[in-house]
């Protein structure tokens, strides 16, 4: 299985993009790992899709989507991971959001909490979840 982040804007904090990309190594361990980082445009739609495999489960990470434990979202990795599913895409916007069309058409519509969080932030916080999920599911230390 493939974890493909598909998301707006480029982080340039060293200090962020460091603690992300060990989040992504960590989850390496367990699948397919990609992120795509996409200038925000009136082309950011068609890019969006494009990167988007056939028969992926689709998450827009969106503020009034459903939240859900780390367990939950553990259960969810699973049966992607136990299904066949080949890929599972994580969308985020940018400062506006994700259009509107691709967001309604996601199989989940994905909240990370209540608050709006910068794009950068809610990566930090997905790339971690899901690598938390991994260890969830095999028991591992890290999830408790």
């Amino acid at each position: 299985m493939r974890v493909v982040f598909v998301v707006v804007g480029k982080i340039k904090d060293r200090g962020l993009r460091d603690l992300i990309a060990d989040y992504v190594e960590r989850i390496s361990h367990y699948a397919k790992v990609s992120e795509l980082e996409l200038i925000d445009d009136d082309t950011v739609e068609a890019r969006m899709r494009k990167a988007i495999p056939e028969r992926a489960r689709v998450i827009a990470m969106e503020v009034e989507g459903t939240r859900m434990t780390s367990p939950a979202l553990a259960k969810l990795v699973g049966q992607c991971e136990s299904g066949a599913v080949p890929a599972i895409v994580f969308l985020i916007g940018g400062s506006y959001g994700l259009p509107k069309a691709l967001s309604d058409q996601a199989s989940i519509k994905l909240s990370l909490s209540d608050l709006t969080l910068p794009h950068r932030l809610a990566r930090l916080l997905l790339v971690e979840q899901i690598y938390r999920a991994f260890t969830i599911l095999r028991n591992e230390p890290y999830s408790h």
